[in-house]
This record gives structure tokens, sequence and C-alpha cells, in this order.
């Protein structure tokens, strides 16, 4: 977002459809405290304040250390300058949210608020890449960021080691992190393709015969990947990057006897893969790759005489160097609230 000295633009237009003025940037009012005004433009003001401003209360609760008056579309915000920070990083994703989906809700502000707030948004030791930093910016401008502190890990790690196992269960966010950060790589040229492949197992169910050829039969176990994917890359472009294998969804089966080189290469569903496959999938790692591997062990869905080769590989990698396993949990379910109630009823989080 442009940020603008209020003397100097009293007008603008960004692409958030935001006014911003900045004057805590330069000047300070009587009591020493700063100051930042926001104008909504193209954003009913019901809509992100709620009902008898009930979103506006909450907002509020989650900012105790600055004071904040709302009047029609103007919003002025008084107080230190790194609360205030925090605040309009908030206020912007809330934005960017309602035009997205035109509606707000109490589970909406508890992901926004609640779980990403960086402790300091413009600290020197928060890496350019991490933190409370976009990962990846997506069509219509969306923006695809670290939600929650195990995510960051995630983010942070990267950057430091070739292969993360990602753990954790169902809404976690570890799948579509790992996307964002393959798609980051790609658009900053640190790679030339992203690979992203799944065992193709039933989930507890048996599909029988599916209708097609193989790539109409495959589908259906990696539609989860080009869900991600639709999110972070304009369709078109993404249909051009499937077509020239820029970007490859396969099963694991199909990586048998290759060399993933110069490639962000993710491995999602690993609880699935038996202790051959996941090997051999380790082992086609070419000296430029970056491999991340996301699994749920508690939703192996392989037959029963089978042993999940990522229990076994969390046993014995741990303690490789260029090796980081990070274990997501509970806290970091950024799905519906009550998917997070749902895990801890069937005993996958505490």
């Amino acid at each position: 977002m442009n940020i603008y000295c209020y003397s100097c633009c009293k007008y603008c237009r960004c692409k958030y459809s935001i006014l911003i003025s900045n004057k805590y940037l330069s000047t300070k009012n009587k009591h020493s405290l700063n100051e930042l005004i926001i104008t909504i433009e193209n954003v009913n003001p019901l809509v992100i304040w709620g009902s008898n401003n009930e979103y506006f209360e909450i907002i509020k609760r989650n900012f105790p250390k600055i004071k904040i008056v709302a009047r029609g579309h103007d919003v002025k915000v008084l107080g230190d300058e790194k609360e205030i920070n925090i605040f309009k990083l908030k206020f912007e994703e809330l934005i960017q949210h309602i035009e997205k989906f035109q509606s707000l809700n109490n589970n909406d502000l508890e992901q926004i608020l609640g779980t990403t707030i960086p402790e300091s948004p413009d600290s020197e030791n928060q890496s350019s890449k991490g933190g409370g930093e976009p990962i990846v910016f997506g069509p219509n401008g969306l923006v695809i960021k670290a939600r929650t502190a195990n995510q960051r890990k995630m983010v942070d790690s990267i950057i430091k080691n070739d292969i993360i196992f990602a753990i954790g269960p169902a809404g976690t966010g570890k799948t579509y992190t790992a996307v964002a950060l393959a798609v980051r790589s790609l658009k900053n040229k640190e790679i030339k393709r992203i690979i992203l492949t799944r065992p193709a197992v039933e989930a507890g169910e048996n599909l029988g015969f599916l209708p097609g050829d193989l790539k109409e039969k495959i589908d259906p176990y990696l539609r989860p990947l080009y869900d991600a994917l639709d999110d972070m890359i304009p369709a078109e472009k993404l249909k051009l990057f499937l077509e020239n294998r820029t970007i490859e969804i396969a099963p694991l089966a199909f990586m048998r006897g290759r060399t993933l080189d110069n490639c962000f290469v993710i491995l999602d569903e690993a609880q699935n893969a038996t202790d051959l496959q996941l090997k051999m999938f380790l082992t086609r790692m070419g000296p430029t790759a970056k491999f991340i591997v996301t699994g749920d062990v508690t939703q192996i869905d392989l037959p029963k005489k089978q042993q999940s080769g990522l229990n076994t590989a969390l046993k014995i990698l741990a303690e490789i160097k260029g090796i980081d396993i990070i274990y997501l949990n509970g806290d970091d379910v950024v799905r519906h609230k009550l998917v997070k109630n749902i895990l801890r009823a069937y005993g996958d989080i505490q």
C-alpha cells in the first residue's frame, strides 16, 4: 500500500481503496500521541463494523492500547506508533477480506485479528521473507501470508533448510503454506519448476472405476493442490504453467526413477506413503531442489497391514542437518472455529 503525507497528497486511491493520512510519521499532537486517519471507500461500514457495532467492539478489544474512533467512512486512531502500525496491517487484511468475499463474521475476525498479529511489523531482525510479511500475492490483490506461529516457522525454516516436514492435523494450513512458498520461489525465479505430488490412496472408501483418461482418473486425488494454486496464480497463467509443465501435479508413483532438480517439490498427505515410497521420494532430490513433506499421522488411509513411511521418516531423519521437522497443532487451525473443537473431540489435539 502506498503511504502519503496528508499535507502533500490529500486524495489518493490505492489498490485496497483505503485513504491513509500518516501524520504520525512526521508530527505528533499535543499529548505526544501518534495519529492515523483511514478513509474507507467502496466498503460498506455496516459490513466491517457489524450490526449494532458488534465487530467494532471486537476490534477495539483486540487493540486496548490505542484509541479507535469510527464515524461513517472515517477511522481515527490515536496511540503508540508500534501499536498503530499493527492495527494498520490488521485493518488492511479486514478490508481485503471484505473486498474478496463481501462479508465478515466472528470467525473471520478471530482468524485475522486473533492469530496473525506480528510481534513487530517493522523489526530489523524480521526476515523479509518470514514473520508477518506476505508470502505471495494472489489474484485480485489477495495476500497470502503465514497466519500462525508454526506456519511462520515453515516460512523461516525453508530459507535455512532444503527439506521440511510439516506435520499436523487437518485445517492447520500446512499444505496451503507449502504451496505458497513454492509459488513464491517460482515468481522470484529461485527455481524453474514446481512439482506437487500425493499418494493416490482412497480415504477410507472404495471409489471404484473412474472414467476418463489418466489425468481425469488421478485429478480427484490431487484436487486440494489445485485449489491452493487457484488462490495464488491467475487462472490463465496457471493453465499455461500446467500445459508447459512449469507446474506439475502428479501421483507419487510417477516420481520413481526421476531426478528432481532446480525445482520446489511438495509431497502432500505423506502419511499415506509407505516406507519404500517415502524413501524413493526423498532420494529423488537434486542438488538445487527444495522439498516440503506434509502429513497428518492421525489420518492414515493405508491398509491395516501397511506401515506409514512418515512415522519411520520422522524417527530416523530428525537429527540430519538440513532437514527440519515442524509440528503444527490446534493453535494453527485456520478453518472454521468448530474444526478445532471437532479435532479435540476426536482426540487429534489437546
